[in-house]
């Protein structure tokens, strides 16, 4: 009975967050309609016209309509130096439930039917997410950016589910950026723990490098799993809800709300700050 009960509270505590995350997004966002929803620049990214360097940046925004009660959609955009635009990589739902693939545990994806989860796209970086307002979660500029930008194309096109999408527990729009980010660890990204989806290991896996690079992790297809990292601090995840403590930014990470401490700080910062080293 007493192992019963502390389940109960555990579980307790990982909708907690969600719950409160309800009126943190809103009642009319979650009930929104995509099709008038905005995706308009949320005008935090820079003007490719205005900034010559190389660029890099991982964004994150609420999901639509009840996912955003529990997680966040992720993407990365970059610019080479010189660039014109941004080039955005991420994945959706929308074209595989036009009729593309579904997914299977038992093979890495189930292909055909003509829809594609992974997008790449040219504008703005930093457009809403059907009405949500993006966050940076990372933004790397100059030769390292540059450096970068090489390594992000080919973990792009190696991603094992193109055509593939499932809310939960993945492959999703957190697991290719999740995916992206481990092999490309100059980022330093630390995803959110509301990026449900970002402990989804390809092609069966059940140990890997955490996004940030920073440490490593233990997952049963992104359902349950532990991750410890000098980045992340130490998380554990069950049924997707994530949560745990971050030491160095004296911060919580909790289910459906994200980080909440005292030194957490806008990322990019030290990243920007790099570009000339």
């Amino acid at each position: 009975m007493k192992i019963l009960r502390r389940t109960v509270a555990f579980l307790l505590l990982l909708l907690a967050g969600p719950l409160a995350a309800t009126g943190l997004t809103g009642c009319a966002r979650l009930s929104g309609d995509w099709t008038t929803a905005s995706r308009e620049s949320a005008g935090i990214g820079p003007d490719p016209a205005a900034t010559p360097d190389a660029v890099v940046q991982v964004y994150a925004a609420r999901a639509f309509k009840w996912r955003g009660a529990f997680a966040v959609h992720t993407w990365i955009a970059v610019k080479p130096e010189r660039a014109p635009t941004f080039t955005v990589y991420e994945v959706t739902g929308w074209g595989v439930r036009r009729g593309g693939a579904t997914f299977s545990l038992s093979s890495r994806a189930e292909r055909g039917g003509g829809g594609r989860a992974l997008q790449v796209s040219e504008g703005a970086p930093d457009r809403l997410w059907y009405g949500a307002r993006p966050e940076v979660i990372a933004d790397v500029r100059g030769p390292r950016a540059a450096a970068a930008i090489g390594k992000i194309r080919a973990a792009v096109a190696s991603y094992p589910y193109p055509d593939s999408y499932r809310t939960w527990p993945g492959p999703n729009s957190n697991t290719f950026v999740a995916h992206v980010l481990r092999r490309v660890p100059e980022i330093e990204a630390d995803l959110p723990p509301h990026a449900i989806g970002k402990d989804f290991l390809p092609n069966g896996d059940f140990f890997a490098r955490t996004p940030s690079g920073g440490g490593g992790q233990v997952s049963l297809f992104g359902i349950a799993g532990v991750l410890v990292s000098a980045a992340e601090g130490v998380e554990v995840n069950l049924l997707g809800l994530s949560v745990g403590v971050d030491p160095g930014e004296l911060a919580l990470r909790l289910p459906g709300i994200g980080k909440v401490g005292f030194n957490t700080e806008t990322p990019g910062g030290e990243n920007v700050a790099a570009a000339a080293e």
